[in-house]
């Protein structure tokens, strides 16, 4: 029921893409800088849940919530994290202005009253892969930064947009590149407090959220 980790052949490919992406090594210690990456070292290391705000370029400030799973190390301080995310926002009054301003410019001649679109919200579902950097721990608190991508899928709804090419526009699947820093604090022998910083790039949206959990870890 239950296959060995080294042996999922989409954790691995993911797991390659971020290793490519982090390959800035020098030609001369490329060799090297490569052979510290291994599968032998990923196992089941820690499950947990975080909760906390998201900002954006485009959607109104909201609450986000998320799960993770730690699958244990793939080079020396180096740990693959993948994760999921959810949040619900509605898109920003200037942006809904700009929108009804671009449809009241292209009905040229039109003897009609402002155009009000009213609001437009888009949920978004994030799944994600990272790799992150252990740096030293300062006694129970183990800092570390991060860099990966993910997956979104979006699905946007208004009353007015509704079962038009609009809402349709707005309902995406995207990818986008990750960017995290944060902190592990040793609460109990197999339970951390875990603090981060992720930041999130993708052709539509650029969001940054701050959030707070628990992660079980296991032995």
């Amino acid at each position: 029921f239950w296959k060995p980790i080294s042996r999922e052949p989409a954790l691995r490919t993911g797991i390659s893409l971020v290793i490519a992406l982090l390959g800035v090594a020098p030609p001369v210690a490329a060799q090297s800088f490569w052979e510290q990456f291994s599968y032998d070292g990923l196992r089941l290391a820690g499950v947990g849940a975080d909760f906390g705000g998201v900002l954006s370029n485009s959607i109104t400030s909201e609450l986000i919530g998320g799960v993770r799973v730690d699958f244990g190390a793939i080079a020396p301080r180096v740990r693959v994290v993948v994760g999921g995310s959810y949040f619900r926002g509605s898109y920003k009054p200037e942006r809904i202005a700009e929108f009804e301003q671009r449809l009241e410019d292209a009905l040229v001649g039109c003897a009609c009253d402002s155009i009000i679109v009213g609001p437009i919200t888009q949920s978004n579902i994030e799944v994600f892969l990272s790799l992150q950097y252990l740096i030293p721990p300062l006694g129970r608190v183990q800092p570390y930064g991060g860099l990966g991508f993910s997956a979104h899928v979006r699905d946007g709804d208004g009353a007015v947009i509704d079962d038009t090419f609009v809402e349709d526009a707005l309902d995406t699947v995207a990818a986008g590149i990750d960017a995290a820093a944060g902190i592990d604090v040793a609460i109990l022998r197999q339970l951390t407090l875990v603090i981060e910083a992720r930041g999130v790039l993708t052709s539509e949206l650029r969001s940054l959220s701050v959030r707070g959990g628990l992660m079980v870890r296991f032995p």
